[in-house]
């Protein structure tokens, strides 16, 4: 098995659970409201099944490019939203920062190495 299969397991393992969890899970609809998204809700189960949906296709290498896309754009919009606040913390820092951004700066790398490198089945 190639190292991109493990590459896109990965990565398809990461979104799916994450996906799965936020329809699951009461607490992130507060963390959405606190966010000031507006339409919470619906930008919550919005991205949600986005994450299920662009995880499976990766894992099932089909239409790759396009769901590494969707997941990038949705790991940056977390970043921006979720982490570099605490990188502008006086309290926390930059330290801080690196540590609660760890997974998503991971999943951005290998989003980007599927995006330029792993092909989709025709």
């Amino acid at each position: 098995m190639s190292m991109s299969n493990w590459i896109c397991y990965a990565v398809g393992y990461v979104f799916i659970t994450s996906g799965i969890l936020k329809l699951i899970d009461p607490n992130f609809k507060a963390t959405f409201y606190e966010l000031g998204l507006p339409f919470p809700e619906t930008t919550l189960f919005f991205i949600a099944i986005l994450e299920i949906a662009c995880g499976a296709l990766i894992v099932g290498k089909m239409y790759v490019r396009q769901a590494a896309i969707a997941l990038l754009i949705v790991i940056c919009g977390a970043i921006y939203l979720t982490k570099i606040p605490i990188l502008f913390n006086q309290q926390q820092g930059f330290l801080p920062f690196l540590f609660q951004a760890r997974l998503d700066i991971v999943m951005l790398i290998l989003l980007l190495i599927i995006w330029k490198h792993v092909p989709s089945k025709s």
